[in-house]
């Protein structure tokens, strides 16, 4: 049910203009979830976002969507304050930065990204310029806030060209941002420098740096480990030798669509990224 919602809530919010976008988001209410440290994990319709609370004040990890800014702002109250000092921002797309404007609006949020995330963002004549980061990096940058050290980093060409993850190095918590979809098929953005063989490379870097103790926060879904996050590198390694087999004897994505993947992957396939869509991801990618 959460995966048919949050395909719904995301072409919806494409769609609709303002007043409408506020009524379909009415219902969503924001969970927190603490981890270790300083940090915690909101979850509410979007990216799920990555939240340090503490004497130093507040930084989030994305944003999801506008409509649901002031719940988001009235859940970060719980932990101290309403209005963040730092936003994080993994990469451009709008479940993840669709909130970027009205914090920095309302509660004069200093917002942080990839080179690559104000360039795209920039160029869409939707986003006001209240959105834009005004801190960018190319390849990362280092934060010390809430007495824990924060990396934040960028891995070229997986999800977008644009993505950054963010490890709190004391209490030992990965953001992955959309380099991790837990559970389901990820969505690769062909069209925005995200590549199927660059995101392998990203996930198989980042295994390399967690360990069994690490609090993994996925981009979608819940909350997660090393484990998981092998099963889904296997997940996607395996679907994609599937899809190189049938190609190089012949077949057109549609053939490969029409046969379908091998049972043991139909239970990822989710309202966004279905098996059809992957499967294409996989042959274009």
């Amino acid at each position: 049910m959460k995966k048919i919602l949050y395909g719904a809530l995301v072409a919806l919010a494409a769609a609709a203009g303002p007043g409408q976008a506020q009524n379909d988001f009415a219902d969503v209410e924001i969970k927190d979830t603490p981890l270790r440290g300083a940090v915690h994990m909101l979850q509410g319709a979007g990216g799920n976002i990555g939240v340090s609370a503490g004497s130093d004040g507040i930084l989030i990890i994305d944003d999801e969507f506008e409509p649901l800014a002031e719940k988001i702002s009235a859940a970060l109250g719980s932990l101290g304050q309403e209005k963040p000092k730092f936003i994080i921002n993994t990469h451009f797309h709008g479940d993840h930065t669709g909130a970027n404007a009205w914090f920095h609006e309302h509660s004069d949020s200093t917002i942080l990204a990839h080179d690559n995330v104000r360039v795209r963002l920039a160029s869409d004549s939707k986003v006001r310029d209240a959105a834009l980061p005004v801190i960018t990096f190319a390849n990362g940058i280092t934060m010390h806030f809430n007495d824990e050290t924060l990396h934040i980093f960028h891995l070229p060409n997986g999800h977008t060209d644009g993505d950054a993850v963010v490890w709190f190095e004391q209490p030992n918590v990965l953001h992955t941002g959309d380099l991790f979809f837990n559970e389901r098929f990820p969505f690769i953005d062909l069209k925005s420098g995200g590549s199927v063989d660059g995101y392998i490379k990203s996930v198989k870097t980042l295994l390399g740096k967690v360990n069994a103790k690490t609090i993994i926060v996925p981009g979608h879904g819940p909350l997660s480990d090393k484990t998981q996050y092998e099963g889904f590198l296997a997940m996607i390694e395996e679907t994609k030798a599937f899809v190189d087999k049938h190609k190089a004897d012949g077949k057109s994505a549609e053939d490969i669509v029409k046969a379908g993947l091998p049972e043991k992957w139909k239970s990822w396939s989710w309202s966004f990224i279905n098996e059809e869509k992957w499967i294409n991801t996989l042959y274009n990618g």
